[in-house]
């Protein structure tokens, strides 16, 4: 697969340090994530870990600040990518520097992986797509949390997750597992 990159979207110990912060699910995705970049590694399909980073008080960082410490991968995950980007947007296409070097580097298929699920994740995979990228979402290698909408209805994480595939599949990506991610293209989607 030489023209397809992995994408390790904002899995960073920043998390760890908010809130909604809720270790659930992370036994799961810490699985499917490791097994992506070793398959990914193995397959000598480059790894690229884009990190969010946020500015703010020198004497007060935030946990998305670089000066936190906490904007380096989340334990115990293992990776050792072929390039880091730091983001300030939700997608991972804007400001960072990953646009050019996905030009560069020939990619015209991602793989989508990270935290959160409907976030940045999410919002990658449909500028991608929008840019011409075949990709494929793998959302058993996302994390997201329960989050409650303004009427006060709680919505679970594993809704969030489902609401996300159904959206994305067949418009802006192939919604695939590890296994079908790492073993081909998905097919060019329709308009």
């Amino acid at each position: 697969m030489p023209d397809t990159a992995l994408l390790v979207i904002d899995v960073q110990e920043s998390f760890r340090h908010r809130p909604y912060w809720d270790e659930a699910d992370l036994p799961r995705f810490l699985d499917r994530q490791q097994a992506l970049i070793d398959g990914a590694v193995a397959q000598n399909v480059p790894v690229v870990q884009v990190f969010h980073v946020e500015d703010s008080p020198v004497e007060n960082p935030g946990p998305f600040s670089l000066a936190s410490g906490h904007v380096r991968p989340l334990e115990p995950l293992r990776i050792a990518p072929d390039a880091v980007f730091h983001k300030r947007r939700h997608s991972a296409l804007v400001g960072s520097g990953l646009d050019v070097w996905l030009t560069r580097n020939g990619i015209r298929r991602l793989i989508v992986s990270g935290i959160r699920t409907e976030q940045c994740c999410e919002t990658t995979t449909r500028h991608a797509s929008d840019l011409g990228y075949g990709v494929d979402y793998v959302a058993e290698a996302t994390l997201t949390f329960a989050m409650t909408d303004a009427a006060g209805r709680r919505w679970s994480a594993e809704e969030i997750r489902a609401r996300t595939e159904l959206v994305l599949a067949g418009r802006f990506a192939r919604i695939a597992t590890v296994e079908e991610a790492l073993s081909g293209p998905a097919p060019r989607l329709a308009a």
